[in-house]
């Protein structure tokens, strides 16, 4: 399976956008989070700035959502990690709304009640939790529904590699493979479990060959590329829309950024990161617009300026939207 000029365009484009507004997130969130007389990297106030609370960014992972979201259509659903952005921009979450809600403002998806870890957009069928492995019980609950109802619509459930020794996943790929459930579970391997890693706490290399337990097909896509997961994707999606139940995707990606933004990364090797760095994605996807003659450098250009202009209305509609009432803080909640 290739992908088309347009999609590998569209791919290009929207890992540009991602990137792009983590790194903007990257030096937002630290605003007035860090006095001049606290030293940087000791400690900051996670209350303060204009984006309040924890930050999880997904910079490094692009190709996994793209690769993914290229897909689907707007009546299959997708449900995220904590580290949800790349994943909510590639399923077309409208960016100056999810933004709103980060900054947690009255036109955010959730009126700014939800935060970065719990992004809700119904329309365009996303969500995603704050708790790790949450995503895979809804995934078959979405699949189940549109089996049930009849239609060729596919659910996505978004985990990391140490979700997978959760529980939840065994749960969830027993079930997805006794009802035969159009679902498909994508595992971002990082190699680290916040700060965990992977071969000092799971058993086996791959989380793919788990899925042979439960007669479900699994694949390993070893290098972060967005095209090696569009074939990967399309294969498993193009199953799930047909009646051939589900598939295990796992992804071999990179995490550049720590686990949560002031995260000191201790435990990492700085090496690793600067390594990491070389094999980038999006770059090396640039040269292949280049070679394959689907782009040249003026379109290249527009790419960018036009990704540049896309995040900055989103973080500028965030900023001057109006906070929330106080009066509303009890409406659409559970109380």
């Amino acid at each position: 399976m290739r992908c088309t000029p347009e999609e590998a365009l569209w791919m290009y484009e929207t890992m540009l956008v991602i990137r792009k507004y983590e790194e903007t997130m990257v030096k937002v969130y630290m605003e007035g989070k860090l006095p001049p007389h606290i030293q940087k990297g000791l400690a900051f106030d996670i209350g303060s700035g204009p984006v309040p609370g924890e930050m999880h960014l997904a910079a490094g992972q692009e190709p996994v959502a793209v690769g993914v979201c290229v897909h689907l259509r707007d009546d299959d659903t997708v449900v995220g990690t904590h580290r949800p952005h790349h994943f909510a921009i590639a399923k077309k979450v409208p960016l100056q709304a999810m933004t709103a809600e980060i900054f947690g403002k009255a036109t955010g998806l959730s009126r700014g009640k939800g935060g970065h870890m719990h992004l809700f957009d119904p329309a365009h069928k996303f969500s995603c939790s704050g708790i790790e492995g949450a995503s895979m019980p809804p995934a078959c609950g979405a699949a189940l529904a549109g089996k049930k109802l009849g239609r060729d619509s596919v659910a996505v459930a978004v985990l990391g590699e140490g979700a997978a020794n959760q529980g939840t996943f065994h749960e969830s790929l027993n079930l997805a493979g006794v009802w035969q459930l159009p679902v498909v579970f994508v595992v971002e391997d990082n190699g680290w479990a916040i700060s965990v890693k992977k071969e000092t706490a799971t058993a086996v290399t791959s989380n793919a060959a788990r899925g042979a337990a439960y007669g479900i097909p699994g694949v390993d896509v070893a290098e972060n590329d967005p095209l090696a997961v569009y074939e990967a994707a399309g294969e498993a999606i193009e199953r799930a829309r047909t009646g051939g139940g589900p598939t295990i995707i796992e992804v071999k990606t990179h995490r550049l950024l720590g686990h949560f933004q002031g995260d000191g990364e201790v435990y990492r090797p700085k090496e690793e990161v600067s390594g990491l760095r070389e094999l980038d994605a999006i770059p090396a996807m640039a040269a292949r617009l280049r070679g394959e003659s689907i782009a040249d450098d003026d379109l290249l250009s527009e790419i960018d300026e036009r990704a540049e202009r896309t995040v900055a209305a989103a973080y500028e509609f965030a900023r001057t939207s109006p906070l929330p009432e106080p009066a509303e803080a009890l409406e659409h909640v559970f109380v």
